[in-house]
């Protein structure tokens, strides 16, 4: 899942998400590391477990049961969606919380959230670092796998016609 070459981005394990209302991520998918095809992963929990073990334990489609390399793939990449694709190893969401993932409208990039088991939406680590000060229940919860590194939007699958696709600067550089 390395963004640095096309060749490590299609031999590890992507998110995908397709241009909705929302614009969040409506398929989760990874591809077999022996015959390139794109599986279906059912959930946003077993993906995280996928690609935060890729590296050690690479996505086979023997890992989903009844399937395997001789099958045809569950999805094609193409354009009918827009891809993105997340960099390998990021921890698993913590237990009770919720990593949310929204495409900006620009199509330049994607933000992560995460929201917590009371339904709040925190979008810094420092935010999360008071939540769990404040909420002892969730003390267990690593502040180091919270992690807001987001998937890269795959140029060649953004639709046609969207216009001014850099990011905004951040109020930082204002």
């Amino acid at each position: 899942m390395e963004e640095q070459t096309d060749k490590s981005a299609k031999s590890t394990t992507p998110k995908k998400k397709a241009a909705t209302p929302g614009r969040s991520i409506d398929i989760y998918a990874a591809q077999c590391e022996k015959c390139l095809k794109w599986r279906k992963i059912d959930t946003q929990e077993e993906y995280e477990e996928i690609r935060s073990r890729i590296q050690e334990d690479p996505f086979v489609c023997d890992k989903k049961q009844g399937m395997s390399c001789r099958d045809a793939g569950d999805i094609d990449y193409d354009s009918t969606r827009t891809w993105v694709i997340d960099k390998p190893g990021l921890p698993k969401t913590p237990k009770g919380f919720k990593r949310s993932l929204v495409l900006r409208k620009d199509y330049s990039k994607m933000d992560a959230y995460y929201i917590t088991p009371t339904g709040k939406k925190l979008r810094t680590r420092n935010e999360i670092a008071a939540f769990i000060d404040a909420n002892q229940d969730y003390k267990n919860a690593p502040l180091g796998d919270f992690n807001f590194t987001v998937p890269k939007v795959m140029e060649d699958t953004v639709p046609c016609g969207v216009s001014e696709r850099s990011p905004k600067p951040s109020k930082e550089n204002d």
